[in-house]
């Protein structure tokens, strides 16, 4: 009976043998169809870390940003010292204008109240230099450059050619080198016909 009961015994574990077989073969399959998936879509056990960067470069490449960010806004800086007066100096250019045509139109030089109104028109301009406005150039005769000039009429003219600026109407005034106001001007259309 104890043979009888060992081959029993070995018959049932024969019997579990190849169904045991069979669930490790498709344990097997399917790590290896999994494995293989990894490996198609590159993850496998060999994972691949992504590359250091180079912390050398980032930082010199960010001291650079920064450096160049504390010169423009050190510029920056000095346009706005530079140019915050502009504002109230093209308020004042008006009266200085008015000063000129009444000096302009005064018929007696050595009156005193002409004599007034120059000491007034020679101190606002030393004024105005001192804050570095300066008015332009005599633009008479040149062509009319839109970035300095503003032409209000055209007009013919016998002295000048046609395009060339044959009148100033407002003097131009620069900041540095900075346009303050365009000057006004009459363009030449030629001689009348």
């Amino acid at each position: 009976m104890k043979e009888n009961k060992e081959a029993n015994e070995l018959a049932d574990k024969v019997a579990e043998k190849p169904a045991e077989e069979e669930t490790v073969k498709t344990e097997t399959a399917g790590e290896e169809t999994a494995a293989s998936a990894e490996a198609a879509a590159g993850t496998g056990d060999e994972k691949k870390e992504p590359a250091e960067p180079d912390w050398k470069a980032l930082y010199a490449i960010t001291l650079a940003d920064f450096d160049n960010y504390k010169k423009r806004a050190a510029r920056d800086r000095e346009d706005v010292y530079r140019y915050a007066e502009s504002d109230i100096l093209k308020d004042v250019l008006p009266s200085v204008d008015n000063l000129a045509l009444a000096l302009d139109k005064a018929a007696d030089g050595e009156d005193p109240f002409v004599k007034g109104v120059q000491l007034v028109y020679d101190t606002l301009l030393k004024a105005l230099e001192g804050h570095g406005a300066k008015p332009m150039e005599n633009p008479l005769g040149r062509e009319l450059d839109p970035n300095l000039h503003e032409a209000i009429a055209t007009l013919p003219d016998e002295k000048y050619e046609e395009g060339k600026i044959s009148n100033i109407v407002k003097t131009g005034w620069m900041l540095g080198d900075k346009l303050l106001r365009a000057a006004q001007v009459v363009v030449s259309s030629g001689k009348k016909q």
